[in-house]
Formats: structure tokens, sequence, C-alpha cells
């Protein structure tokens, strides 16, 4: 039932293409499984079975998306095509030092070394401005965030706000730790913005709207 109701929407999702959104959909359906008290052997089962339907899943894949694993595997197999986003990315976060340039004072972001900083590589950006310790900061933050809100779940007064609560948890966790990864070189590049940092009006909308559900739950303790 759980599988289903993930499945659908991330099947359409895939249609338009749009691969990496669709993987948004796998966290908060991990989540659900394992609070669900799923067991070990289960997880082992699951292991095995993904691990046979990779290769099988590559033949399937675009063009493009191909070429972005190709990517990930060795950006400088193409400098100046598929992997220059990446290359400059990593300059710019190497650029940041330990304190950072200052704000709207890095070269990569500001002479457009690195293109569109202010979407998805907006992490690569704000480690240009504000170094090492901006980042630890930023992230600091972030660790806040998830653990206020799985303390929420933890208090939950049903069952229902709590797998909400992990489910936001879960798919905040995913989007912080791919494009994190993406802009050092660790992950391969997708369309997955940066939770409250990424610029777009509807990543915004929809974060807003999954802390609302998770503040609806906090508040449905006080209510007899």
């Amino acid at each position: 039932m759980l599988g289903g109701l993930v499945a659908l929407p991330m099947l359409l999702v895939m249609k338009q293409p749009d691969l990496g959104t669709a993987l948004t959909y796998v966290p908060i359906l991990a989540a659900g499984i394992f609070l669900s008290g799923l067991r070990w052997r289960h997880v082992t089962a699951i292991c095995l079975v993904g691990a046979l339907i990779l290769p099988v899943g590559w033949h399937f894949l675009k063009d493009y998306q191909k070429d972005r694993l190709y990517t990930f595997m060795d950006p400088a197999r193409d400098p100046r095509g598929a992997g220059y986003q990446v290359i400059q990315s990593k300059i710019a976060v190497g650029h940041g030092g330990m304190w950072g340039r200052g704000v709207t004072q890095g070269t990569q972001t500001q002479l457009r070394f690195l293109p569109v900083p202010h979407t998805d590589f907006i992490f690569s950006s704000f480690a240009e401005e504000h170094g090492f310790v901006g980042v630890v900061v930023a992230l600091g933050l972030y660790f806040l965030l998830l653990m206020q809100i799985v303390q929420n779940a933890q208090t939950a007064p049903d069952r229902a706000g709590m797998f909400i609560c992990m489910g936001v948890c879960a798919l905040l966790l995913f989007h912080l730790l791919v494009n994190a990864g993406m802009v050092v070189g660790r992950m391969p590049v997708t369309g997955i913005p940066l939770p409250l940092m990424s610029y777009g009006g509807s990543n915004i909308l929809s974060v807003f709207a999954m802390l609302g559900l998770v503040n609806n739950v906090r508040l449905r303790r006080f209510v007899n």
C-alpha cells in the first residue's frame, strides 16, 4: 500500500523526465518502511534486488543522465562541457578557504565562472563567500532544524504525526546530502535544490508547507 502511494507520483515525475526529483520520494518511502518495523532480512533482500536491477536500469537512462554519471566519475573528461560546472564548483568551494572571500567578493561567482550560482549550486557560492567556518555554521543550523523535527516526531500525539515528521526529516536530509555532496563532486549532478537557500518559488513554498505540517503536529500535543 505504502509503495503504491509513492510509486504513482514517482513514475509521473520520471515521465517528465526528472529522475532527480523522482528519487526524492525514495527517502520518504524508506523512512515509512523502517518506522513500520522492517526486519533486517527484508532490508537485505531489498538491497540484493536493487543491486540486480541497477545494471538493467542503466539501459533505460537518457543520454544526458548517463553523461552526468560519467562526469561524476571523471569530471576532467569534458572540462569545457559536462564537467565544467562541477570543476568550477569545486574551485569555488576551495577558494573560500577558512573565512571566505566576503559577501559579493567571490571571483568564481561574481565573474560568472560558476553558472547560475543562485539555484542548485548556491552552496558553492556560499562556501566561497563565507569559507569553511560559514559552511560549518550553515550545516549546524540545518542539523538543529532536523533534530527539532525528530523531537517533534518523538513527542507526536499519534503515529500519523510521527510519520509526517519523519517523512519531512528524511526528505530535507536527502536534499541536503545530495546538494552538498554534488557541489564538492561526491554526488552526481542533479536538479535537487538546497532547502531554504536555493532560488525558486515552488521549492520555498513546498519546504514551508512541509515545515507547517511539522509545526501542526507539534501544536496538536496541546489539544485535548
